[in-house]
């Protein structure tokens, strides 16, 4: 790790956190697979989904403390403030964490959605996925904003990206609500205790998706600099 990223790290924070930021995504994508395993009752491949996670959580933390020291750097000199890149860098790294505890959730419980619940959750589950992968786009510009000072068409395009996430983001909220509903109707039916933790992955994922549109607000932030 420490070779691979000596490579990375130089002048610019951007390529370190367009990196960080990608294997952000692909733990909460990677968290998809996961809950596709567990439904089918394959915990052997679930439990290897974790593993996957974990490792991306555990590389995202370690990328997280070099950005932080280079960012630390008084002869770095960058269009926008360090602290709003500092929060930008903490919202790409709650979707790797987010992903983790809820994996790490549904593994320990062994949590099997009921069939009426099954299908929402997915689709959410999809829908979470698909803001984290617009934000992983709306980072992946960085190098163009800096180049441009955060101005022109360069941040006009961004601008349309975190707008796009915004929508994906307000498709979450409704859909966390349509899975809350769903189980709700049938909570009787099953264990208490598993009922809990459903809910709590239900609302866990539906924080992946706050982070991943944080890290727009985040962006935009640094538009409006």
């Amino acid at each position: 790790m420490s070779s691979h990223l000596s490579g990375i790290f130089g002048s610019s924070p951007v390529k370190p956190l367009q990196l960080h930021m990608e294997v952000c995504h692909r733990a909460a994508a990677d968290l998809g697979d996961l809950v596709t395993a567990t439904q089918a009752g394959d915990w052997e491949a679930g439990e290897t989904c974790l593993q996957r996670i974990s490792q991306r959580e555990h590389e995202a933390d370690v990328l997280k403390q070099q950005i932080r020291r280079t960012l630390t750097k008084p002869r770095m000199l960058m269009p926008v403030h360090r602290e709003d890149l500092l929060k930008l860098i903490l919202a790409q790294d709650a979707i790797a964490n987010l992903s983790k505890r809820t994996g790490r959730l549904i593994l320990w419980r062994k949590l099997v959605f009921p069939e009426p619940v099954a299908g929402p959750f997915v689709q959410l589950l999809e829908r979470t996925t698909a803001a984290s992968k617009k934000a992983r786009k709306s980072v992946r510009r960085l190098d163009e904003l800096f180049e441009t000072s955060f101005r022109g068409p360069e941040a006009e395009q961004v601008e349309e990206i975190i707008g796009q996430l915004e929508d994906i983001e307000t498709e979450t909220d409704k859909l966390q609500r349509t899975v809350r509903e769903a189980l709700l109707v049938i909570e009787k039916e099953y264990n208490p205790v598993d009922v809990m933790f459903m809910y709590q992955a239900i609302d866990r994922v539906g924080e992946i998706a706050d982070m991943a549109e944080r890290v727009g607000r985040r962006l935009e932030n640094l538009l409006a600099t």
